[in-house]
């Protein structure tokens, strides 16, 4: 595998400034990034200039954009038109800017809520969505995570399926199913024709509730994450998503997850 297809995320430096959060990836070893698509980092609705910056960031820090962490898709359940035709724009946008970034995938959100009902509403505007996506080489992911149909594997797999887009498809995120109460591994074995995209990340069921902790310190075998997505031919990133400043801030921890992560990624061949 190559090892460049490690990238990070910047969300936990979501209170900086993007150029501050690509030069602390740099710094631990890490030239790609999962770029946050909320302000400071990446704008809802970006515009040229700003854009334009993003790209003298990146270019200054040697970090690609390899995926934007946006969440076009919310109100394709609205009731409301004008707020679906206002959110297929931002879809539309955030595409556009994927690809003028060199990124191959974004996040998209499937609805609001975890009603499996929602499936059927949303399904004909992903599939607009991920047409204009596959036009410009772009891919769409709704990362696993509690509160969303994302979190249900049966139910995602439905809208995946009913969407029939190589381009659409799961952002697979082993911790947050964990903490979800879903098997990890039985969900991959479901959704593994639709993975486009990973976050890889580490926690802990206690008695006490969840908790998040360093790579290789919990509940998530990581060689068995990679050693699963190469056997099936897995083309994207390993997105390290650390989310523990509160254990040990990133600018110190993220380049230990680096290091662990090549180390597994090596006993994985």
């Amino acid at each position: 595998m190559n090892i460049e297809r490690i990238s990070a995320c910047t969300y936990p430096m979501r209170e900086k400034p993007y150029d501050y959060a690509l030069r602390v990836l740099a710094d631990s070893g890490v030239y790609r990034a999962d770029l946050w698509g909320r302000e400071p980092h990446f704008p809802e609705l970006p515009t040229d200039d700003q854009l334009t910056a993003i790209e003298a960031a990146s270019t200054a820090t040697g970090v690609a954009i390899a995926n934007i962490g946006s969440y076009p898709g919310r109100d394709f359940i609205s009731d409301d038109e004008a707020a679906r035709d206002a959110e297929m724009q931002r879809m539309r946008v955030t595409i556009d800017a994927a690809r003028r970034l060199g990124a191959r995938s974004i996040r998209v959100m499937p609805g609001q809520g975890d009603d499996p009902a929602i499936v059927d509403r949303i399904a004909p505007l992903m599939a607009e969505s991920a047409a204009y996506a596959e036009e410009r080489g772009v891919y769409l992911g709704m990362e696993n995570h509690r509160g969303s149909i994302a979190g249900d594997p049966a139910t995602i797999l439905r809208l995946c399926e009913t969407v029939g887009s190589s381009h659409f498809g799961v952002l697979y995120e082993p911790c947050n199913l964990w903490h979800a109460g879903v098997d990890y591994r039985e969900a991959f074995a479901l959704l593994s024709d639709w993975i486009i995209h990973v976050h890889i990340k580490d926690g802990r069921r206690t008695p006490d509730g969840f908790e998040r902790v360093h790579l290789g310190e919990g509940d998530i075998d990581a060689q068995w994450v990679v050693e699963a997505l190469e056997a099936i031919g897995y083309a994207g990133d390993y997105a390290l998503e650390y989310e523990i400043p509160d254990i040990e801030p990133v600018e110190a921890g993220l380049r230990r997850w680096v290091s662990l992560f090549r180390g597994i990624q090596t006993a994985a061949h």
